[in-house]
């Protein structure tokens, strides 16, 4: 079973950067009122990735360590600037399978091979607060790096330097290491210009990560490269939450999903610069994975919906086990929701989609808009979309209240969400002007997600109050809610001129 450990830490290196990086004595130093010496180790590991060096492309380490108290396999996932989840388990043979699987959206199916070995000769100190609590642990370390692969010419088999490293105790107040700061300076050291011993070792050994062609930056003035500059951004946001979907991350799920919407949206507004022949097969597969990834997750917000409104109730007006019923439907196939997700992350199909999104990014369909300025191309892709809006909301708005207007309704609040997305992608190029139109179609998009929420806790109170009817359960509460969830539309009908008139036009 792997577990996690959220780690936070700094590393240091000799100013000069040829003398010896040595840890001085931090009694004293900031809120730290006692250090404790915990001895010497020797911690031995061998780092893993593939030919190319997909893991240290993306900031991500895996590695077989023995030596000091959490000796097995540790698999590091970057979370913020020095800070790194890191997921461990036990000492085997084999890579684990677990460990594997989190970073399959980088490896996808390339092996994983050894690559450094790293041998650090660890003195360790703890440090502590006042009242004994402990604030951080700090080390001083000497690394003997080996090369276990070929490298680029010029390359060294080893490889050879000492650096301190300070890492906060778990609960600890990140602002420890702000404090501790000016002493470390003081003693002639300074931050670490490697966010880690892999990326020394890589940058020493002549075995950096292979980098792969310089995009064009969307700083530029051509269509193109402000579209492309999106769809990376989106791509790599899709890889980078893999891991946290299948750990169960907060969020996670619900962030992966929108960039795939985001994806399959900038296809369709940007066709007059992406050939639409190319993308619209990627767009249909992007489709079905935002689908897969709602599965669950829509019936948890609906279901979280349902009970805030119960919430509200007076205890008098709740008959029935209302509460025991809403918990039957909302937990109904949640069991195996992740075990369906995860299949899905590890299925070819998935895996095929990345691929393609890849060589996309790598040889992009780009059509004779792409090489023109891109303040005009991107207008005209946002006014298209805009138009496209204002057309379903008026259709909406004309229609008479009842299933045809909600389902208009619903196609608008898709037209919103794809302008905004257009104007968010726009925003680099055109500045404040597409970010405040963003804004104002994030706006229309609340208020039409919330009616299109209103109709969906309809229809699942229906489904309800049916199941506890059958049961011979009162069902009055199920219709009081229904009751309020329709007055809710309709306020949200209401609030749409007002809203929509407050867009103005673009640009």
């Amino acid at each position: 079973m792997a577990d996690t450990v959220r780690e936070i830490e700094r590393k240091y290196e000799s100013r000069d950067g040829a003398g010896e990086a040595r840890l001085p004595d931090l009694g004293g130093a900031g809120p730290v009122a006692t250090v404790t010496d915990r001895g010497a180790t020797e911690l031995d590991a061998v780092y893993y990735d593939t030919a190319d060096r997909r893991l240290a492309a993306a900031g991500i380490t895996l590695r077989r360590r023995t030596g000091g108290s959490d000796a097995g396999w540790h698999l590091k996932l970057p979370v913020a600037p020095g800070v790194r989840d890191e997921i461990r388990a036990p000492l085997s043979t084999g890579i684990p399978r677990a460990l594997a699987a989190l970073a399959r959206s980088r490896t996808r199916d390339a092996p994983l091979e050894p690559l450094v070995r790293l041998v650090s000769h660890r003195a360790v100190q703890h440090l502590h607060a006042a009242d004994g609590t402990l604030l951080a642990e700090a080390s001083a370390d000497a690394v003997t790096a080996t090369r276990l692969v070929g490298g680029a010419s010029g390359g060294t088999d080893t490889a050879r330097w000492t650096e301190v490293e300070v890492e906060l105790a778990e609960g600890a107040d990140p602002g420890v290491l702000d404090a501790l700061e000016p002493h470390l300076s003081k003693a002639g050291l300074s931050p670490s210009d490697a966010p880690s011993k892999l990326a020394r070792a890589l940058a020493e050994l002549g075995l950096e990560e292979r980098a792969a062609a310089e995009p064009p930056s969307s700083d530029g003035g051509r269509a193109g490269d402000h579209v492309l500059a999106y769809l990376r951004e989106q791509a790599e946001a899709v890889a980078a939450l893999d891991p946290g979907v299948r750990r169960g991350t907060e969020d996670a799920v619900h962030q992966m999903r929108v960039a795939t919407r985001r994806l399959r949206s900038a296809f369709r507004s940007y066709g007059k610069v992406l050939d639409r022949r190319v993308t619209d097969p990627l767009g249909e597969e992007l489709k079905w994975l935002a689908a897969e990834l709602g599965v669950d997750r829509d019936r948890e917000v609906l279901a979280e919906r349902l009970r805030a409104g119960l919430d509200e109730l007076p205890r008098p007006l709740i008959r029935g086990p209302v509460r025991a019923r809403l918990r039957i439907w909302s937990s109904r196939n949640r069991s195996d929701a992740r075990r369906r997700v995860v299949a899905v992350l590890d299925g070819a199909r998935y895996l095929a989609l990345l691929d393609a999104l890849d060589a996309l990014l790598a040889d992009p369909p780009l059509r004779p808009a792409a090489d023109r300025p891109a303040g005009p191309v991107l207008t005209r892709a946002v006014l298209r979309d805009h138009a496209r809006l204002a057309a379903r909301v008026e259709h909406a708005l004309a229609t008479e209240p009842g299933h045809e207007r909600d389902v208009a309704l619903h196609d608008a609040r898709k037209a919103a969400k794809r302008a905004r997305y257009a104007a968010e992608a726009a925003t680099p190029a055109l500045g404040r002007t597409a970010k405040g139109f963003a804004r104002r179609m994030k706006a229309v998009q609340s208020v039409l997600g919330d009616h299109q929420d209103s109709v969906l806790a309809r229809t699942a109170l229906t489904t309800i109050a049916t199941q506890a009817a059958g049961a011979g359960e009162a069902t009055f509460t199920y219709g009081l809610l229904y009751g309020r969830e329709e007055r809710r539309a309709a306020d949200d009908e209401r609030e749409l001129p007002e809203v929509w008139g407050q867009v103005g036009s673009f640009p």
